[in-house]
């Protein structure tokens, strides 16, 4: 996630002070991605080094306020009209987890899937009522909520996808059943 964007996004549309840009940022996402205002501040220190912020005075309450130079803008622009690379996918705890739990003895990979199932259907549940409660004109939550519930219907399909891989390779390593071979059976007058 591009803390350092959102940012630049919020100061284009005016000077603001890190708290500010942490309430507003948390708002417009849905408080999805919470942000620490320390963190804020060292991102606008980064932005003032790079040149692509400035500090633009403060208030009675020492605030100092931050806005937008050119080269902020030349670089928001740059940043939206880039697609997000898929090139270096971030890491994913559960690809990670589900990867150590086949590998690791003694753990029972089943269960780890449907544990992680049953939480997943939970907070697709909670994203959906969310969804049905979300303002009709808040267009900004109303996206992210809908990309928390494509996220969430996408982990229940490839869990699913692994769970069924679990059973076909349990099936693979199971020896086949010995069939029982039938007694032979005697002819009539056969000899003893």
């Amino acid at each position: 996630m591009s803390i350092k964007h959102g940012l630049l996004a919020l100061l284009d549309q005016g000077p603001r002070y890190g708290y500010q840009l942490r309430t507003e940022f948390e708002a417009r996402t849905g408080s999805t991605w919470p942000l620490n205002v320390g963190q804020v501040y060292t991102t606008l220190g980064r932005l003032d080094r790079d040149g692509l912020v400035a500090p633009d005075g403060e208030d009675d309450e020492g605030h100092v306020f931050y806005r937008i130079t050119d080269r902020g803008r030349t670089e928001l622009r740059a940043w939206f009209d880039a697609p997000v690379s898929r090139t270096n996918p971030p890491r994913d705890e559960l690809a990670i987890k589900l990867a150590m739990a086949v590998t690791v003895p003694g753990i029972e990979v089943g269960a780890v899937v449907q544990g992680q199932r049953a939480h997943t259907l939970r907070a697709l549940q909670d994203y959906t009522r969310l969804k049905t409660r979300a303002a009709e004109d808040d267009l900004a939550w109303q996206l992210v909520l809908e990309s928390l519930i494509f996220h969430a219907e996408a982990e229940v399909r490839w869990l699913d996808h692994c769970e069924a891989r679990l059973a076909r390779r349990a099936a693979e390593r199971e020896p086949a059943p010995v069939a029982e071979r039938p007694a032979p059976t005697r002819r009539r007058g056969a000899r003893r």
